[in-house]
């Protein structure tokens, strides 16, 4: 390529340059889009395809209507005054709970190691409205120590349970062939 065809073609790529730049001035010149809102994003709930378990509504609504008998977590559990399903019987209707689903919050909500952990000798029990109602006697508190202890115990049978069940995952196919092996050998 030749002096005088550098210089055509430098000519042609400024004229096209010149021709381009008013054109993205254009562009700019024009309102720019709002951002896109994502409210309809946010108004969602993070697991909103997952269906709840109403035992779990359940004692939220029992978390939102009694905030000092059903503490919501990190907050320790208080012990609950002995007969208090009684008393929750009382607030069913406004709960929109049937005695079947009261039955199963409370149960659910005094099983747990949060639960028999506040379980000690000597601890103020509470009503509804966070009222001391009674303490913890001392069989209350063993019966809560052998629960915690048996779910102890099952946790850590399960996780036994779990581990050479992986480990012979991990070499499973390689113990299968030398009894195909065997299968196959004549007697």
């Amino acid at each position: 390529m030749g002096f005088e065809q550098l210089a055509a073609l430098k000519a042609q790529l400024a004229k096209q340059a010149k021709e381009a730049r008013p054109a993205k001035q254009a562009k700019e010149a024009r309102p720019a889009k709002p951002p896109r809102a994502r409210a309809d994003s946010a108004a969602k709930p993070a697991n909103a395809g997952k269906p709840v378990d109403p035992v779990i509504q359940a004692i939220g609504k029992l978390q939102k209507r009694f905030p000092l008998a059903f503490p919501k977590n990190p907050a320790p559990k208080a012990p609950l005054k002995v007969g208090i399903f009684e008393d929750l019987l009382q607030h069913a209707a406004s709960l929109a709970l049937d005695e079947a689903m009261l039955r199963e919050a409370v149960r659910t909500w005094c099983r747990g190691t949060r639960y028999w952990t506040c379980m000690v000798e000597g601890a103020t029990r509470v009503d509804l409205a966070g009222e001391p109602a009674g303490q913890v006697t001392l069989a209350d508190a063993k019966r809560a120590q052998q629960q915690r202890s048996q779910q102890y115990r099952a946790t850590r049978a399960q996780k036994a349970k779990d581990q050479p069940a992986a480990d012979a995952n991990k070499s499973g196919p390689a113990k299968e062939e030398p009894a195909k092996e065997e299968a196959a050998k004549p007697e």
